[in-house]
């Protein structure tokens, strides 16, 4: 089935260019670059994976119950609108809202994937160049998932949200070759890795459990390359330069606030759209949610240098600026950890069940020869 049949709502045209002013760079020195940052491309390399054979899709999905999060998590649970539904009703709006939330990561990984390969063709360095061309194919592999997750298993997709397209024209439009970093490694990339571990803890279903482990393990490696690349960078930077960075950090840290509601999906269940705000503006998961999404962001700006006192009251408007000192290589090595943790995992339940058709088949054998 066509992507086109599953919209929800009609995206309009479904080519969308943007316009850029970079120049491509190249490099003539094939030098050993940053040791750090060949550490990081080889890990590039070494962690590859197929997504066909990694994750196990035959598992079963209820797309009315995709990610078995609690009602809770519904924004519009305890409210009218709730207590009037069916069943059925509000298992077609846990639908929407998963279909809403995995469009809307699978549309920022196609935009990661665009930002890669455009940092492969304007950074200066060849050793980021190197690492770069490895997340292009990390993020090619992290659409293909999303977009087989939302046609396959919940059956329903939903256009880009405006706050994340808008983020996304203006790091890819920017000339500057530090702004893909900074648009999409720091604050894309940074609170899609938050938005996927909030699910991935609190989902009772394997399939999406294993899906954003699996891309969070990778996730990890694209901030840290983010933040290396960076601070190195804006140590060079003027204070007039710096302040620039700021603001750009602070209105893409205000749209991607914005986008998280989730409005479109109340308003296809017949919520006018002030009331819809309204209603999500008052939930306490959202707001949980919201400081959750800033955790791999603030640390990480803070981190490559940007901390200018503008920025900072920014920060304390959106009740995040204490975490600015969170540990976020912990939280980086967590993901790793948890990726290779559920490898493991599945890998001896394999390893059992095969343990287990072998002793079956040599009971079967000998009760064979003592027929015989």
């Amino acid at each position: 089935m066509s992507s086109r049949e599953l919209y929800t709502q009609d995206p309009g045209a479904y080519l969308w260019t943007v316009p850029a002013g970079s120049p491509a760079r190249f490099s003539w020195e094939y030098d050993d670059g940053r040791e750090r940052l060949l550490a990081l491309y080889q890990k590039g390399k070494d962690k590859q994976w197929d997504a066909n054979l990694r994750i196990d899709w035959a598992q079963e999905v209820d797309p009315y119950d995709p990610l078995g999060t609690p009602d809770e998590s519904v924004s519009l649970y305890g409210t009218p609108y709730w207590d009037r539904m069916s069943d059925k009703e509000r298992g077609e709006l846990r639908q929407h809202y998963a279909a809403w939330q995995f469009s809307q990561f699978l549309h920022g990984e196609q935009g990661a994937m665009v930002c890669a390969a455009r940092i492969v063709e304007t950074v200066p360095d060849l050793d980021a160049k190197f690492y770069s061309a490895t997340q292009t194919m990390d993020e090619a592999r992290h659409a293909e998932i999303y977009s087989r997750f939302l046609k396959d298993k919940i059956g329903m997709l939903y256009p880009v949200n405006d706050n994340l397209q808008a983020l996304l024209g203006d790091t890819l439009r920017d000339s500057r070759w530090d702004m893909p970093y900074l648009g999409m490694q720091v604050l894309i990339e940074g609170l899609a890795l938050a938005a996927f571990g909030m699910i991935r803890d609190t989902t009772t279903q394997p399939l999406p459990k294993q899906i954003l482990t699996y891309v969070m393990q990778d996730e990890a490696r694209h901030v840290a390359f983010g933040r290396l690349a960076l601070r190195d960078y804006y140590k060079q930077l003027s204070d007039a330069e710096l302040r620039e960075r700021e603001e750009f950090v602070i209105e893409g840290c205000y749209l991607m606030r914005d986008r998280l509601r989730g409005l479109e999906v109340l308003e296809n269940f017949g919520v006018p759209h002030q009331e819809a705000a309204d209603i999500t503006e008052n939930s306490e998961f959202l707001h949980l949610f919201r400081k959750l999404l800033f955790s791999r962001i603030v640390p990480c700006v803070k981190d490559i240098g940007l901390w200018g006192e503008r920025l900072q009251r920014a920060y304390v408007d959106m009740g995040v600026f204490d975490l600015g000192n969170s540990n976020l290589d912990q939280l980086m090595a967590q993901d790793e950890e948890l990726a290779e943790q559920l490898d493991a995992e599945r890998f001896a339940e394999e390893e059992r069940a095969r343990v287990g058709e072998v002793a079956e088949a040599i009971a079967l054998g000998e009760e064979d020869g003592d027929t015989a």
